[in-house]
């Protein structure tokens, strides 16, 4: 089984790379974006393990050690 974790900065959390690449954009050539915010992704195989069981662990491996969940937000996609 595989999984897919979203990880993003809370709304209204300042995001200096973002605001770097929104800047560097028109310099190539891409206008039109309004804004920019970077984020983590990360893909993960389970190994024998059902779906709530895969959502329950990665969700605790989430909140204590993928996210910083004072500035972040996280979102796990179960794949089967």
């Amino acid at each position: 089984m595989k999984a897919k974790i979203y990880v993003t900065l809370k709304n209204g959390v300042l995001d200096p790379q973002g605001k770097v690449i929104l800047s560097s954009l028109p310099g190539l050539g891409i206008a039109g974006v309004e804004d920019v915010r970077v984020g983590k992704y990360f893909d993960v195989v389970l190994k024998d393990i059902g779906a709530e069981e895969a959502r329950r662990l990665l969700d605790d491996a989430c909140r204590r050690l993928i996210a910083n969940t004072v500035i972040e937000d996280y979102r796990i996609e179960i794949e089967r």
